[in-house]
């Protein structure tokens, strides 16, 4: 957690300078953002990110896949991707606090950023991670249940992975996308990670926007959910395990 959260630190003072040098060149304001507004994402993605994970590792399920463990979940009485799933909420819950926290807490100290002064957008933002980290976990799940049919899942979770961080908005914020790459992005779960909590806690969506986004949010942790219980479903009737 100390060294996540010294790279946090050390990328958010990046990523602000150069996103800062942008709007300086621009004028002062860059695709809706000020430097407040950009400092606000930069250190509030900079603080999610060990949260909504991005990247995608090998995880117990792959491995248990890879080893053929997986039959003993499916005899236990709990659901497989359900039991992932809380493991996975209490990971992310317990990164906040050593490392997301203070990540912000450093900018704001440092470079200062402007956030909402009133007590929704926090509520309605906190629901708004909650459902990042879901949709991040229910495509990472997808993801690895793959290993079903795969020999080698390295290559999807690389290609997974270039795509998650772009279009997510962990590089430049998806805003700053041309229309047509916006509307690429728009069609995938990624944004919903990373970019819709940054804009509702931040209070660039506010209101009737700021519930729309969850909503979307919300639509996709349905849509990634089922995808991976199909997976899942299918790969358990695939499933040999030698000696029984």
């Amino acid at each position: 957690m100390l060294a996540g959260l010294c790279t946090n630190v050390v990328f958010g003072f990046i990523r602000a300078a150069i996103l800062f040098a942008a709007i300086a060149s621009a004028g002062g304001h860059l695709a809706g953002y000020s430097r407040g507004s950009m400092s606000a994402y930069v250190w509030l993605s900079q603080g999610l990110l060990g949260a909504v994970e991005l990247s995608i590792q090998p995880t117990d399920v792959a491995e248990r896949i890879r080893t053929g463990d997986i039959a003993v979940d499916f005899t236990r009485p709990v659901d497989v991707q359900g039991s992932y799933l809380a493991a996975d909420l209490g990971r992310a819950a317990y990164t906040l606090i050593p490392r997301g926290l203070p990540s912000v807490a450093v900018g704001a100290l440092t470079v200062g950023l402007v956030m909402p002064s009133s007590v929704l957008p926090y509520v309605l933002g906190l629901v708004s991670v909650v459902l990042g980290v879901s949709v991040s976990f229910f495509c990472r799940y997808a993801v690895n249940i793959l290993g079903f049919w795969l020999v080698e899942t390295r290559g999807v979770r690389t290609f997974y992975i270039v795509c998650a961080t772009f279009f997510a908005g962990l590089f430049v914020p998806v805003h700053m996308f041309p229309a047509w790459l916006r509307v690429i992005a728009d069609a995938t779960p990624f944004p919903s990670i990373l970019q819709s909590p940054i804009d509702v806690l931040s209070g660039r969506v506010i209101g009737d926007d700021a519930v729309r986004v969850v909503v979307i949010q919300a639509g996709w942790v349905v849509a990634t959910c089922l995808v991976g219980r199909v997976l899942t479903a299918a790969g358990r009737r695939k499933l040999e395990v030698q000696g029984g």
